[in-house]
């Protein structure tokens, strides 16, 4: 059952970053999360120099896929990144994983769930330079979060 669950699983992760190659999207990267967990000071980096231009305007989309047993029902990440003028900006987004009665609001089946949020504002972001993602949760190291990714939608 472990087995099947786990072919499942891979199968959806594939089928997600396909979505990113057939899509008008600037930028699309997933990165996994480790195992034992996120820890409170490391930043998951998403490369930008694969941006068709030197500056990309759009909005960001932040994607995550979680486990059932995330202890809690959001999640506050901090996105730093940087324009044409290399003065680094810094977005926080809570991203809201339960309803007020524990129900799951991203999309999923079997123990794994993939949610996905907007930055409302359009982002400016130079090729080469890096954007970077880190949870700014109240705990050193949370678990059960999978997977992280950034869309950039122009």
């Amino acid at each position: 059952m472990r087995h099947i669950l786990l072919t499942i699983i891979a199968t959806a992760c594939m089928l997600s970053m396909t979505r990113c190659a057939g899509s008008e999207m600037e930028l699309c990267s997933y990165n996994d999360i480790p195992r034992y967990g996120w820890a409170y000071g490391d930043t998951i980096s998403f490369a930008t120099d694969i941006l068709s231009d030197s500056v990309t305007t759009g909005h960001l989309i932040v994607a995550l896929r979680h486990t059932n047993s995330y202890p809690f029902s959001n999640i506050w990440l901090e996105v730093t990144h940087s324009g044409s003028d290399n003065i680094p900006r810094r977005d926080t987004i809570n991203c809201t994983l339960a309803d007020i009665y524990g129900r799951w609001q991203g999309q999923g089946f079997g123990a794994s769930y993939q949610y996905a949020d907007t930055i409302p504002a359009r982002m400016e972001i130079k090729r080469g330079n890096p954007l970077t993602i880190r949870h700014i949760m109240r705990v050193d190291t949370l678990r059960d979060i999978e997977h992280l990714g950034i869309m950039l939608v122009p």
